[in-house]
């Protein structure tokens, strides 16, 4: 049995990165699936303009060590990108004492689709989160 999951689609915002105690080096991203939206028949449902209406889900990425680097040095806000990795559940008890349940995909994999930054260069040419994308 195997637990893997390839998801397309756009960086919702720049990637996070930081550090851990022992120096992994940890960089999170969101990124937005799309779907087109159905109707309560499961019809493709259309807007106003006649096009079709899509539904947006949000998946939160973890790029540990050197992918972790390569992500947080190029990767950039409205991006398309192809991630390959697992899906992890988490569960932990915050402050007041409540169980909070989590889950992430922890990425083994993150393909650039469309430019990105180039080392830290000018990003006045990038898109922001692309609707149209067929995903």
């Amino acid at each position: 049995m195997t637990n893997t999951v390839l998801l397309v689609g756009n960086l919702g915002a720049d990637p996070e990165a930081r550090s851990t105690r022992s120096d992994t080096r940890v960089t999170t991203i969101s990124l937005g699936t799309s779907r087109p939206k159905r109707d309560s028949e499961g019809k493709t449902f259309k807007d106003a303009s006649g096009f079709t209406a899509k539904e947006t889900e949000w998946h939160r990425i973890t790029c540990f060590n050197g992918l972790g680097k390569t992500v947080a040095q190029y990767a950039t806000k409205g991006m398309l990108v192809a991630v390959k990795g697992r899906i992890h559940y988490s569960k932990w008890t915050d402050r007041e004492g409540v169980e909070r349940y989590g889950c992430e995909i922890i990425a083994d994999d993150v393909q650039f689709l469309s430019r990105g930054k180039s080392g830290g260069g000018d990003t006045s040419g990038q898109n922001d989160l692309d609707d149209d994308v067929p995903f």
